[in-house]
């Protein structure tokens, strides 16, 4: 009996099991009677396909192919259990064989339970390696699985490695391009701007240009006018000589006059002006009837200085609107300049210097800086503590320089102070439509519609005089004062003439003598004494006579300042500090021994 399984075949266990008990179920026994019969073994296929077709459809479909089997005509096979065949089989054969039958039944036995461990054995080999295949499946499954996952992790990390390369070439690119387009951008900004300051340079060369061709013209028509002004200057320079001639020759008259005692008559008509308020028609030249008391050559050169003034405004103001520039920068430079005005000589010299490069400078008419010049050092002295012997120092270096501002700047004093000129003008009902304007006329100021009061006033007017007499007593070495004491001693004989014994003329005359007195006394001594002796016996008489609260202190400053004889002492300030201007005043023959004071000190 052979069992015949295909090779290819892959039967399920339950299924083997069956077919070997099947096969074993039949016997394979020969009957010994019967030996001329070779019986042909069992033989038991199945196929793959029927396999299948069993499996799927459920039914046990079995392909026997036909064999005969051994004569057991006596044997009966039973289809029940092997082991009850088999004692059927023994009783059987035992009734009816021999003991070599026997033995033959009981090694087919033998043979058969032999053949059945064996087939178990083989099952159980089977079945291990059925088993150990499964588990070598399932393990290889897994690993399988490990690696595809292991695979997909390597992948997937391969994949985000490779999408940050390609954000990181990509965010590159941008970069390059966005760097790129920068970089143009930059290249146009740059030739935009290029095209810009090109068109700019050529604009404001043209605008030069231009500039340099109206600056030529209003050079040409300033050289015009100055030439006109020098013409003028030079009229009134003749003009001007003339009457420091006249005001010398009178200043000369009144001293003999008070040295042949023609004093008595001039105390008798003070005195009589003193009575009268202020309305005495007296022999002295006067204008417009009886409201200016003024000599007639200081008002000649009154008339003429604040007529040039007001020429050169008006030529000032087309230059404005001819040029169409503002020119206040340059101002508002000389208004800094003369504000840092102090007395010591390096500074005096610095700032006379700049401002004589403000009056050169092309860019700038010299008539627009010598007016904010005379404007400005004029108005300095309504600042407390004014330095008017330095602002002295400064105006005559200036004028040194530019001769003919000195006219402006007396123009400026003029307007402002009417006892510079000096001249006095007298309240009228008939000149004056009510008080406010004749306090206008003389000075006052207003502001807020409202009339300063006369100490303010007075204030200013004794700083404007301080000014003036330190312009009239600086001599300096080497330059020429076209201004100076010359001029001082005509006014002082002009003011004695001519001015009223009243509170105003007391403070300007005080403020005169506290800062030209001893440049005075030092170039006219003996006639300076005249003119003192003079002022103690008429004017501060009639000073005295109008009996005014607010005169007594000024009346007891002159006469504290000629009993004192402060006349002999240099003023506080008048000599700078350090060195400068490299001159030393020129000494005057000795006057100390008369009155056994020792000669001022060189302060150059």
């Amino acid at each position: 009996m052979f069992l015949h399984i295909s090779p290819n075949q892959d039967c399920g266990i339950g299924f083997l099991v069956y077919a070997i008990l099947s096969m074993l179920s039949m016997g394979d026994f020969s009957n010994e009677k019967s030996d001329d019969k070779c019986p042909r073994p069992f033989v038991m296929r199945v196929f793959e396909d029927e396999m299948m077709d069993s499996e799927s459809d459920g039914e046990d479909n079995q392909r026997l192919v036909p064999v005969k089997r051994f004569n057991c005509d006596k044997h009966y096979l039973s289809d029940d259990s092997d082991d009850e065949l088999a004692l059927e089989f023994q009783s059987y054969l035992m009734g009816e064989v021999g003991l070599v039958e026997s033995a033959l039944c009981e090694l087919t036995y033998e043979h058969q339970v032999d053949t059945k461990e064996n087939i178990r054995s083989k099952i159980s080999a089977l079945e291990a390696d059925l088993m150990g295949e499964t588990e070598k499946s399932a393990s290889a499954l897994t690993r399988v699985e490990k690696y595809r996952e292991a695979r997909w992790e390597i992948e997937r990390k391969l994949d985000t490695q490779y999408q940050r390369k390609i954000a990181e070439a990509l965010d590159n690119h941008l970069t390059a391009v966005q760097r790129d387009h920068e970089l143009r951008s930059q290249i146009e900004e740059r030739k935009i701007r290029s095209d810009a300051a090109y068109e700019e340079a050529k604009r404001k060369e043209k605008a030069l240009q231009e500039e340099k061709i109206r600056q030529e013209k209003a050079r040409a028509e300033s050289e015009a006018r100055l030439r006109a002004e020098e013409a003028k200057r030079v009229a009134l320079e003749v003009e001007r000589r003339e009457a420091k001639e006249a005001a010398e020759r009178e200043a000369n008259e009144t001293a003999a006059k008070v040295a042949a005692g023609v004093a008595q008559e001039a105390a008798a008509g003070r005195q009589l002006d003193a009575n009268s308020g202020m309305s005495n028609e007296s022999k002295n030249p006067q204008s417009e009837g009886n409201v200016l008391r003024a000599a007639e050559s200081a008002l000649l050169l009154e008339q003429g200085r604040l007529q040039k003034l007001q020429q050169i405004e008006e030529s000032n103001q087309a230059l404005r609107l001819t040029h169409n520039k503002d020119f206040s920068s340059y101002e508002r430079h000389i208004a800094r300049l003369i504000r840092q005005i102090s007395g010591t000589k390096e500074i005096v010299r610095e700032k006379s210097r700049e401002i004589v490069k403000i009056f050169n400078d092309p860019l700038c008419p010299q008539s627009i800086s010598i007016a904010a010049f005379a404007k400005k050092v004029v108005s300095r002295c309504e600042s407390p503590n004014t330095d008017a012997f330095a602002c002295g120092y400064v105006i005559v270096l200036v004028m040194s320089q530019v001769p003919h501002a000195m006219d402006l700047l007396l123009a400026e004093f003029h307007r402002v102070c009417t006892y510079t000129v000096p001249k006095h003008i007298i309240y009228s009902k008939s000149a004056f439509e009510s008080k406010e304007a004749y306090y206008k006329a003389i000075g006052y100021r207003e502001t807020e519609g409202k009339i300063e009061s006369i100490e303010d006033h007075l204030r200013r007017l004794e700083s404007y005089m301080k000014l003036y007499g330190a312009v009239i007593q600086t001599e300096v070495q080497g330059v020429q004062n076209i201004h100076g004491l010359k001029e001082g001693w005509a006014w002082i004989a002009r003011f004695l003439n001519t001015m009223p014994a009243n509170r105003y003329t007391a403070v300007a005359l005080n403020a005169f003598l506290q800062m030209a007195g001893f440049a005075l006394f030092r170039k006219y001594k003996s006639q300076f004494m005249k003119v003192l002796s003079i002022i103690s016996n008429n004017f501060l008489e009639a000073l005295k006579a109008r009996e005014e609260s607010g005169l007594r202190a000024t009346i007891a400053e002159i006469q504290a300042y000629m009993e004192d004889k402060e006349f002999l002492k240099e003023p506080e300030g008048r000599a700078l500090q350090g060195s400068l201007l490299s001159s030393v005043m020129v000494p005057e023959p000795d006057y100390h021994n008369s009155y056994s004071r020792p000669q001022p000190n060189k302060y150059f």
